[in-house]
């Protein structure tokens, strides 16, 4: 917990550092959120270890399941990243790439789901 309120000041300082050189140097305001977000972001994949871990201890209870497993993973990984990057395009003042970054996470999505969506109907087509 501690950690995760350092990390919220970390966010909430790097965006009062960034407001205080937008007005002088508007460019150096998108380095400092940047820099922030990277770091939030190199955070964020140190927790994602023990997340894994987390899903190993899953995996032991699925019996033979372990592809949707993997296909979970996929999809947070797809969100994450592409939220994690339309965000950093937003704040650079590109709302039209950050708009195609989140459509493409939502095709990625879709495209990843596709074996859940062909399991499914194969054992409905079993019930039939």
């Amino acid at each position: 917990m501690s950690e995760l309120i350092k990390i919220a000041f970390l966010g909430i300082v790097g965006v009062l550092v960034a407001i205080q050189f937008k007005s002088v140097k508007p460019e150096y305001a998108t380095y400092v959120g940047l820099a922030v977000s990277l770091i939030i972001f190199a955070f964020i994949l140190r927790q994602v270890g023990a997340l894994l871990y987390q899903f190993a201890r899953v995996k032991e209870y699925l019996g033979g399941a372990e592809e949707y497993l993997a296909i979970l993973l996929k999809v947070i990984g797809i969100t994450y990243i592409c939220e994690f990057s339309a965000g950093v395009c937003r704040d650079a003042g590109y709302q039209s790439v950050a708009g195609q970054i989140e459509l493409l996470g939502k095709v990625s999505v879709m495209f990843a789901g596709i074996p859940i969506l062909f399991a499914t109907i194969e054992k409905i087509q079993q019930l039939l």
